[in-house]
């Protein structure tokens, strides 16, 4: 009888051990204890620490409160400005309230992560080329309020979300190459610009010293000798001053200068036997001031008398020479009358 009493109150321990083991719960400390008893939800929240449940009755589902890193796999999408790129973002979310994440939504991690995806490409849509790779600040706004809105029924709030990488074509990589090359060049040119502006400043303030004190251009002259014949080569300088090069110019000026026209000849010379007349005393020779004489009016030409029978006919004159401009002409000789016989 003792030993069937004690073997009774044995497997009553063991029951009840198996029992409390069974009925005994933890919660975490970053953990929430949401009850269900017969498939309805307890109204309280078990916290963190030692917890009992009933055992076929009641039903103890954990909750993670900690905050959640996901990534958001990488959508393709064109841009406002019909670039095609390849966005990848990373979203920190936590949950808030325990019974509406398990009540609320099946998976709330699939959710949000199906959320994300939709919100990314809404916002690839919706963007130019230039804000998703420059002002990435505002994007990350407004994609946090596109996802926070549907989670917060969910029991879920939506830390922060940050655009990780964007994708571009070889093409559009190629041609940004381009355009920030040529933007460099540009600055490069100015600055370049700027300094010879500067330079040139400081060289007119440079020569105007040096033009009070001719000597300091020598001794100038002679450091440039003295660095150039500090590298041990073989070029020989010959300095040569600036003033004698202007010298030189000045003196070739007056040699360029055109010289006066030579007095023309006479513009028509007589083809019969013309007589200029001699000039005329106490007036000054014209042709040796450069200026054209006067052409003379032709004497009457003497008719010559008929020959008589039985005479030769004379011979014709020849045609009179020219005289030059400044010689005095002289007067001509009359023809001689033919003899008769």
């Amino acid at each position: 009888m003792v030993q069937e009493l004690v073997i009774a109150i044995v497997a009553a321990a063991s029951a009840g051990a198996l029992y409390t083991a069974a009925a005994a719960k933890v919660v975490k400390q970053y953990e929430r204890g949401v009850v269900l008893r017969l498939g309805r939800l307890r109204d309280d929240v078990r916290g963190p620490g030692f917890t009992m449940v009933l055992p076929g009755i009641e039903r103890l589902r954990k909750v993670n409160m900690q905050i959640v890193t996901m990534p958001v796999p990488a959508q393709d999408g064109i841009t406002r400005d019909n670039v095609t790129v390849r966005v990848d973002a990373v979203i920190y979310f936590k949950v808030v309230d325990a019974a509406s994440a398990v009540i609320q939504v099946e998976d709330y991690r699939f959710a949000v992560s199906q959320m994300a995806q939709t919100s990314l490409r809404s916002i690839i849509g919706k963007s130019d080329l230039d804000d998703l790779l420059s002002n990435r600040e505002k994007l990350n706004q407004g994609l946090e309020l596109m996802i926070d809105s549907p989670a917060v029924g969910w029991g879920v709030q939506i830390d922060r979300v940050e655009i990780k990488d964007v994708s571009l074509p070889e093409t559009m990589k190629r041609s940004m190459a381009r355009q920030a090359e040529a933007d460099r060049e540009r600055r490069a040119r100015v600055i370049n610009a700027d300094a010879e502006l500067q330079a040139s400043k400081k060289l007119a303030e440079a020569a105007k010293e040096m033009s009070s004190q001719p000597a300091a251009l020598q001794l100038r002259l002679l450091q440039t000798v003295v660095a150039v014949a500090a590298e041990k080569n073989s070029t020989l300088v010959l300095p040569f001053p600036v003033e004698l090069l202007r010298f030189l110019e000045r003196a070739q000026q007056p040699a360029q200068q055109p010289q006066p026209a030579q007095q023309p000849q006479l513009a028509q010379q007589p083809t019969t036997q013309q007589q200029v007349a001699p000039p005329q005393t106490g007036q000054p020779q014209r042709a040796a001031q450069g200026q054209r004489p006067a052409q003379a009016q032709p004497r009457p030409r003497p008719r010559p008398q008929p020959p008589s029978s039985g005479a030769s006919a004379p011979a014709p004159s020849p045609p009179p020479v020219p005289a030059p401009p400044n010689a005095v002409p002289a007067r001509p000789s009359r023809p001689k009358p033919l003899a008769r016989h």
